[in-house]
């Protein structure tokens, strides 16, 4: 069998992730240059998909790659993503601490 996408699935995760990082439907749909804010919510509700463009710019937005935002039948990488993700944003914090830490941040 062949990998199939879950337009449904990819919807949740893409609203799951926006929802993680406090985007909205307007801000994707903003940086993608959309025509409308409908299109973001076509694809929340798995009634269409992102073209593969539009994939390409939402894992530079989501700062992940687009293995992590598409959902299929074949076994996930998902929870690695996640993983992989939130150990992205424990560094980026850690980082900051030690900066705040030996004052040099204003």
């Amino acid at each position: 069998m062949f990998p199939i996408i879950d337009k449904r699935e990819t919807g949740i995760n893409i609203r799951k992730i926006m929802d993680r990082q406090g985007l909205t439907a307007k801000d994707v749909q903003q940086y993608l240059e959309l025509g409308c804010v409908q299109s973001v919510y076509r694809w929340f509700d798995g009634v269409s998909m992102p073209t593969v463009d539009n994939l390409y710019a939402l894992s530079e937005l989501f700062k992940m790659p687009m293995d992590c935002i598409v959902c299929g039948n074949r076994q996930s990488s998902y929870f690695h993503c996640v993983e992989q993700y939130n150990e992205l944003q424990i560094r980026r914090i850690s980082k900051y601490y030690k900066m705040l830490k030996n004052n040099q941040i204003a």
